[in-house]
């Protein structure tokens, strides 16, 4: 039975998506796997169902029939789990989440403890890494994902917030270079910078005339970690770009002064992600909305 239902569900997105290839993308399966698994179900059906070509794909008659059935068949299971699932008194259930270490310790993990206290059934594994993870292969419900997202093929996406990022020195540090007062001046000041798989990652800003702008600055010391930058910049190392939500307390206490402040803000987009699904499981759906509902706040530039 599940053989079966795992190749109807392989017809059913290749009519849909209009080819095997991106079938096999929204599916998350390899082109072969769905090829095969479509050629699994013509032999038990004996018949064909696609009309192949080099070039193109099209419904055969017995093609054409099938689908109608299989369409409504798939809506009739969908309707019954969503049936069930809003039936439940309160989301129930396992969620498998992937974040950014330092991230997901100070921003979301306190959303998620709020969570499981309102939903006592509901039961949370949370992995915290800075590598990108494959949802699927590693069987992650869901994963926050930090800047824009480049391949979000075969997975649903909601922005849940957004980090200001600010740059900053501490009063010594500025007191012996002196403080930027453009863009061009950060060539002649030392900075300690986020490295990424060997790479520098430039500072980006929002400017009025040039819109967004990246700035390669002469940075000494390379970080992979951002806890460790901030505190290379309270030690007078130089100057930091960092997220407002991590020193806060700092650029309030002073003890980090924010340079620059006059350019419109710059802010990296954080999204939530995941599989997609024809229906959307009610500790999914709690989950996400908790997400939009609190992390904007807990990132907010002003946020106390």
């Amino acid at each position: 039975m599940t053989d079966r239902l795992s190749g109807i569900a392989a017809f059913v997105e290749a009519v849909d998506a209009g080819s095997f290839a991106l079938a096999a993308e929204r599916l998350n399966l390899s082109r072969s796997a769905v090829g095969k698994s479509i050629a699994r179900l013509e032999s038990r059906l004996g018949t064909r169902l696609f009309q192949r070509t080099t070039r193109s794909q099209r419904l055969t008659e017995d093609g054409n029939a099938y689908y109608t059935h299989c369409v409504r068949a798939l809506a009739e299971l969908e309707a019954a789990e969503a049936a069930l699932d809003d039936g439940q008194r309160e989301p129930a259930g396992r969620l498998r989440i992937s974040m950014p270490v330092l991230f997901g310790r100070r921003c979301v993990t306190p959303i998620l403890l709020t969570l499981a206290q309102r939903y006592p059934q509901l039961t949370l594994e949370v992995l915290y890494s800075d590598q990108r993870v494959n949802l699927v292969e590693d069987g992650i419900d869901l994963a926050i994902r930090s800047g824009e997202l480049a391949d979000s093929a075969g997975l649903t996406a909601r922005k849940v917030g957004a980090q200001f990022m600010v740059v900053c020195g501490n009063a010594d540090y500025l007191a012996r270079h002196g403080r930027p007062h453009t863009l061009t001046d950060l060539a002649q000041h030392t900075s300690v910078s986020y490295t990424r798989a060997g790479l520098v990652v430039p500072w980006r800003f929002n400017t009025p005339d040039k819109g967004q702008v990246e700035v390669k600055t002469a940075s000494r010391i390379n970080l992979n970690d951002i806890e460790a930058i901030r505190d290379a910049g309270l030690a007078g190392m130089g100057l930091v770009w960092m997220p407002r939500w991590l020193i806060r307390g700092e650029l309030q206490s002073g003890q980090l002064i924010p340079l620059f402040e006059e350019l419109p803000d710059f802010s990296i987009p954080m999204h939530a992600v995941w599989p997609q699904n024809r229906h959307l499981p009610s500790r999914m759906r709690v989950l996400i909305d908790a997400l939009v509902a609190a992390l904007p706040a807990a990132l907010s530039r002003d946020a106390g």
